[in-house]
């Protein structure tokens, strides 16, 4: 039996197969080494039935991870799956290496990852290619889940907001500005925090103020790291993977087109695809 796991930070997809077959689908709270350390990773897996259940039959495992970009933070991984799992042989590497081989298979292309954050490189066919990205949240992921929930919120507490959006949010989410900064800069992981407020956007995508503000966010994405990546690349194909990369695609084709480029493929979830490609390895 194999694994295919895909995490961010807001959670990660399971799916276990056995000899092409799906045996069970499931996800679980999310798997990043930057926030969570090798026990609170256990109790996570301690936490489904289905690997208890399975954990023996478990002969591989390939794990894809938002936070897992250096040999560090893969052995925090490595080491609590291999306390979990006693017979498997894991393999862990970083979320955009999957979404690369979600997207493109074995052919060249450019990556723009979109969700919870964001993150691009180029896949040569085989790996994603070493570059500067991938800052993190209070540095970078423009254009993601977390960037449109500090956009959000400024924009509340520095009255800034519409009126009518700033009635919405009163009522949805019954903050304040003291709630709001406590919550931001005292409690643990403030970037799920922060991109729980997506939902905002998605709930009121036909509003023009924050149609506005996601197109400045996919601008950000594509001047920052996409056009250079196309320039080192041109002709390459573009492909995005990522929950706000799909929820706003129709806003992304719009930006990417006013960039000159264009989108090969938006995917939301790279899960089935790399199960796919991985029970055909075995």
């Amino acid at each position: 039996m194999i694994a295919v796991v895909y995490s961010g930070s807001n959670h990660a997809d399971w799916r276990l197969s056995e000899k092409g077959k799906t045996v069970a689908s499931f996800k679980t709270n999310g798997i990043n080494p930057y926030f969570i350390d090798e026990k609170h990773i256990i109790q996570i897996l301690n936490k489904n039935i289905n690997l208890i259940h399975h954990a023996e039959g478990i002969k591989r495992i390939y794990f894809f991870g938002a936070g897992s970009s250096s040999k560090a933070l893969q052995a925090v991984v490595h080491n609590a799956f291999t306390e979990f799992f006693k017979f498997a042989r894991i393999s862990v590497s970083h979320d955009i290496d999957g979404a690369a081989i979600a997207c493109c298979r074995n052919t060249p292309g450019i990556i723009g990852i979109c969700g919870s954050g964001s993150n691009a490189g180029w896949f040569d066919g085989k790996k994603v290619k070493p570059n500067n990205y991938g800052l993190g949240y209070i540095l970078a992921d423009e254009g993601s889940g977390n960037w449109l929930g500090r956009q959000l919120i400024k924009a509340f507490m520095n009255e800034t907001l519409p009126e009518h959006l700033r009635k919405k949010f009163i009522h949805k989410f019954e903050a304040d500005r003291k709630t709001l900064l406590e919550k931001v800069y005292r409690q643990k992981q403030t970037a799920l925090y922060l991109s729980s407020f997506s939902e905002f956007y998605i709930e009121n995508q036909g509003d023009e103020y924050l149609k506005s503000v996601i197109k400045s966010g996919f601008n950000k994405l594509i001047t920052t790291y996409l056009l250079p990546l196309h320039k080192q690349h041109p002709g390459a194909s573009l492909h995005f993977e990522g929950s706000v990369a799909f929820a706003f695609q129709d806003y992304l084709q719009e930006a990417v087109a006013e960039a000159g480029l264009t989108v090969a493929g938006i995917i939301k979830e790279p899960i089935n695809n790399l199960l796919t490609y991985y029970s055909n390895k075995n």
